[in-house]
C-alpha cells in the first residue's frame, strides 16, 4: 500500500509539474521575419509550442534589426527563431552580457552560407574545378550572355552585402585579367532567372548565391572554395568596403544564425520548453528542400511548417519527448 501511495504521489507530482510548465509558458510572442526560411521556422515553433507544450504562442511581424533591438531594450518579442546575429554583433553580445538575451541554439547547424557557386553537373564534368582560382582558368566554360568570348560572374542586385563582397572578390582574384566580366543581374529575380536558364540548358554558370534558399533546393549547386584561409582583418579592411581599391583573396565566412529568446521568457517558460529550444536545429540541405517545396506549391509559412512536420518526423521528433511528438503529429494533420 505504501508503495502504491508513493507511486501515486509521484505520478501526481509529475502531472503537476507538466501542468505548471504549460502554465509558466503562457503567452508567447514569436518574431515572424519577412523571409521564407524564418517564416516557416516561426510557424514550426508556434505549432510545437501550442500543441506540444500548451503554450499560447502567436506570431508578430519582425525583421532582424528591429526585432533583436526590441528584445534587448524592451523584452519583446519573446523569441527570434532565426536571428542573423552577425548583422548586429554588438547588440546581441551586449544583450547576452547584460542578461537580457539568451542564445539557445544554432538554428542552422551548418551556418548560413554565402559565396560563389557553379552547377553540380559542371562540377561533376570538371572535377579539377574546386576553387575560385580553378574556375577562373576556364572562361570558356562560363560564357557571358552578351559576349561569349568572355567568361561571366553573375552578381546580385545593388544594395546587397553579398553583391558588394562579390565585386571586391572579382577584383581580388583578378577575374577581369582572366577574361571574365561581372554581370549585374539587377534584382533577386534576375539572379534566380540566370541560374534557372543555365540549368535548363545545361550551360555553364558561376556567381553569387547563398543558403538556405528555395533555389538551391531546386537546383543542385556546388560552392567553390577560396584557395586561402579566412583573414578577418582583411575582410573588415577591404573585402566588405566598397571603395577599397586593393582587396585580397579571402575566405567568405559563414554567418551564425541563432535562436534567441529574452531572459524573461527563458525564466518563465519552464525547463521542457527551453529544452526544446536547445535542440531545435536543422541543416541548410533540409531547409533548402523545404523552401523549394514551398515555392513550387506557393505555400504559406504555416503550410510549409505542417508539410515539414508531416514529412520529416525523423528530424523534428529528436527535438521533443515522445509524448509531445504525438501531440504535434496530431496538430500537423
Amino acid at each position: 500500500m505504501k508503495t502504491l501511495l508513493a507511486t501515486t504521489a509521484l505520478a501526481a507530482a509529475l502531472i503537476g509539474f507538466a501542468s505548471a510548465a504549460s502554465a509558466e509558458c503562457g503567452d508567447v510572442t514569436i518574431s515572424n521575419m519577412n523571409w521564407q526560411s524564418a517564416e516557416v521556422l516561426a510557424n514550426i515553433d508556434k505549432i510545437i509550442l501550442n500543441a506540444g507544450y500548451g503554450c499560447n504562442a502567436e506570431l508578430v511581424v519582425g525583421d532582424t534589426v528591429p526585432t533583436l533591438t526590441s528584445m534587448t531594450e524592451k523584452g519583446q518579442p519573446d523569441v527570434a527563431p532565426e536571428g542573423w546575429v552577425d548583422l548586429l554583433p554588438d547588440v546581441v553580445q551586449k544583450g547576452i552580457a547584460d542578461k537580457k538575451l539568451v542564445s539557445t541554439v544554432e538554428a542552422l547547424s551548418d551556418g548560413a552560407v554565402q559565396g560563389w557557386w557553379i552547377p553540380k553537373y559542371l562540377a561533376d564534368a570538371h572535377p579539377d574545378i574546386k576553387t575560385i582560382p580553378d574556375a577562373l582558368k576556364h572562361p570558356e566554360l562560363f560564357p557571358a550572355p552578351e559576349d561569349s568570348s568572355k567568361g561571366a560572374v553573375f552578381n546580385g542586385p545593388q544594395g546587397w552585402g553579398g553583391t558588394l563582397v562579390t565585386t571586391q572578390f572579382f577584383k581580388a582574384y583578378d577575374a577581369e585579367k582572366a577574361g571574365f566580366t561581372l554581370i549585374d543581374t539587377g534584382s533577386a529575380a534576375g539572379l534566380d532567372g540566370s541560374v534557372a536558364k543555365a540549368y535548363e540548358r545545361k550551360e555553364g554558370w558561376m556567381g553569387y548565391y547563398w543558403a538556405p534558399t528555395a533555389l538551391l533546393g531546386k537546383y543542385e549547386m556546388v560552392k567553390l572554395e577560396y584557395g586561402v584561409p579566412h583573414d578577418e582583418a582583411e575582410w573588415k579592411r577591404c573585402n566588405t568596403v566598397a571603395d577599397c581599391a586593393d582587396p585580397k583573396p579571402n575566405e567568405w565566412p559563414k554567418d551564425s544564425v541563432q535562436t534567441l529568446v529574452t531572459t524573461g521568457f527563458a525564466e518563465r517558460a519552464g525547463e521542457p520548453v527551453m529544452d526544446y529550444f536547445s535542440k531545435r536545429s536543422w541543416s541548410n540541405d533540409t531547409v533548402n528542400k523545404l523552401l523549394a517545396w514551398m515555392t513550387d506549391n506557393q505555400a504559406t509559412g504555416e503550410e510549409g511548417a505542417k508539410h515539414f512536420l508531416k514529412e520529416n518526423p525523423d528530424i523534428w521528433a529528436a527535438w521533443v519527448p515522445a509524448d509531445v511528438a504525438e501531440k504535434v503529429k496530431a496538430a500537423a494533420q
